[in-house]
């Protein structure tokens, strides 16, 4: 499966601009690029919460798929915001472990520019039919 090409095709992610850059061995890495209209305050730019939730979810199922070769539904995801993002983020994601159907996933997201922590992440995947 080309993991990059499946995520960059999944719409939602798509229409925020979430790249996924790296997805191998368990470890996946991704970008996206802040807009205005990302912003949840209009004064300033500064990511509202649901896109840097949504880069963490992407960015861990395919660090996820590139263990287990296919699409992997999230079931649960919890996050801790540790700071706001007022410019580009990226996220970095490591599987855990899987114990039956069900794989975990931690992930960090930080500011692209200067790597501030800004949140971390625990993802739960459904990894089987």
């Amino acid at each position: 499966m080309d993991i990059e090409a499946f995520f960059e095709g999944m719409p939602f992610a798509d229409m925020l601009g979430v790249d996924v850059t790296e997805a191998a061995d368990g470890h996946a890495e991704g970008y996206l690029e802040m807009r205005e209209e990302l912003s949840w305050n209009a004064d300033r730019v500064m990511a509202h919460g649901g896109v840097t939730f949504t880069l963490a979810d992407t960015v861990g199922g395919a660090a996820l798929v590139s263990v287990v070769d296919q699409p992997v539904p999230t079931i649960d995801m919890r996050i801790d915001y540790l700071d706001a993002a007022g410019g580009d983020i990226r996220a970095e994601a490591d599987v855990v472990g899987e114990v039956g159907d069900v794989g975990t996933v931690d992930v960090d997201v930080y500011g692209a520019d200067d790597d501030t922590h800004l949140a971390t992440a625990r993802g739960v995947y459904k990894t089987g039919d």
